[in-house]
C-alpha cells in the first residue's frame, strides 16, 4: 500500500532504498514505510498492486496511445505520471503533494523525462483542487494519505462532486482506498462516488473483498461508461489477482452503506503494523 501525505504538524521521515531485485528501481519510503516504487529504466513497469491496477484503466478507458489531461492528488515518486507520460506522450499532467521534502527528493534523485508536460506543486489536494478549472481533465487520480490513512476531507461527497466538477466529458476518477476486516470505510467510499457518478467499479484482491487481509481497493467513477469488461479480465490475469465488482454485484457489496459528507466523513482506518512487510 502506498502512502501520500496530507498536512501535520511535523513532517515524516522521507528517504529512497534501492529495490535489490531491479536493476536501476528505488521505493521511496515515508517513516519507514513503503509509498512508491520506481524503475528508471523502464516508467511501465508497475510493481504495485493498485498501481497496475489504475494502470490497466487508463490503458482502457481512453483511445490507444492517445494525451490524456492528468491531475495527480498526492504526487509520491509520480509513478503513475510517469507511466502515462511514457505510454501516452504529449498528455498535460499535473501532481499536487503538501510534502515539500519529498517533492525535493524525488525530484533531485529520480529525476523523470524532463520531455514530459509535468508539474508538481506544494499544497493541499482539496484546496489545489478546487482552484482547476471546469472540465480540464481526463482523470483525476486520488491517492493522499496522511501516514497510512487517508483524510476525511478527501472521502466526502463534496470532495468527489468538485473532482466531478473538475473532469471533462467522459473523464474518469480513480481512487485508492486502504481497509481491511468489516470494510465499512471502503463501503461507504463506493456508495459516495456512486452518489457522485452515474458509473463505478471496484477492484480489489478477492482476500482483501473479504475483509481477509488489510489491502488497497481502486475504486473507478464516471459519468460515462467503464471499460469493465476488459479491465476485469486483465485485473484477474494479473500476477496478484484481483477481481471487478460492478453492477449488481457491486450494489451487494455496498448494501447498506451510505454515501459521507463533509460533516460526517472520517479517516481511513489504520492498517495493521505488518501488513506493509514485503
Amino acid at each position: 500500500m502506498a502512502h501520500r501525505n496530507g498536512a501535520q504538524a511535523q513532517r515524516p521521515e522521507v528517504e529512497l532504498m534501492r529495490d535489490a531485485d531491479r536493476a536501476d528501481s528505488w521505493l521511496l519510503l515515508v517513516d519507514g514505510t513503503p509509498q512508491s516504487h520506481v524503475d528508471l529504466s523502464d516508467p511501465t513497469y508497475l510493481d504495485f498492486e493498485y498501481v497496475q491496477r489504475i494502470g490497466h484503466t487508463v490503458d482502457l478507458a481512453f483511445a490507444g496511445g492517445a494525451p490524456v489531461r492528468t491531475l495527480h492528488l498526492g504526487a509520491g515518486a509520480l509513478t503513475l505520471a510517469r507511466y502515462v507520460a511514457a505510454t501516452r506522450p504529449g498528455s498535460r499532467q499535473r501532481a499536487v503533494d503538501d510534502n515539500p521534502r519529498l517533492i525535493e527528493l524525488v525530484r533531485g534523485s529520480l529525476p523523470w523525462d524532463r520531455r514530459a508536460d509535468l508539474r508538481v506543486a506544494t499544497g493541499d489536494a482539496r484546496e489545489w483542487l478546487a482552484q482547476r478549472r471546469s472540465g480540464s481533465a481526463d482523470l483525476v487520480v486520488c491517492d493522499v494519505f496522511t501516514g497510512a490513512r487517508t483524510p476525511a476531507a478527501l472521502t466526502s461527497a463534496e470532495f468527489f462532486t468538485d473532482v466531478d466538477r473538475v473532469l471533462d466529458a467522459g473523464g474518469l476518477c480513480a481512487a485508492n482506498v486502504g481497509d481491511g476486516r468489516r470494510l465499512r470505510h471502503v463501503r461507504a467510499q463506493a456508495a459516495t462516488l456512486a452518489a457522485v457518478f452515474a458509473h463505478t467499479a471496484l477492484i480489489a484482491a478477492p482476500g482483501v473483498l473479504r475483509g481477509r487481509r488489510f489491502g488497497n481497493f481502486v475504486l473507478l467513477g464516471s459519468q460515462s461508461p467503464l471499460p469493465t469488461d476488459e479491465l476485469a479480465r486483465r485485473a484477474h490475469r494479473d500476477p496478484d489477482m484481483a477481481a471487478l465488482l460492478e453492477g449488481t454485484t457491486l450494489e451487494r457489496f455496498v448494501a447498506g452503506a451510505k454515501a459521507v459528507g463533509d460533516s460526517d466523513a472520517t479517516d481511513s482506518p489504520a492498517p495493521p503494523d505488518d501488513v506493509f512487510a514485503r
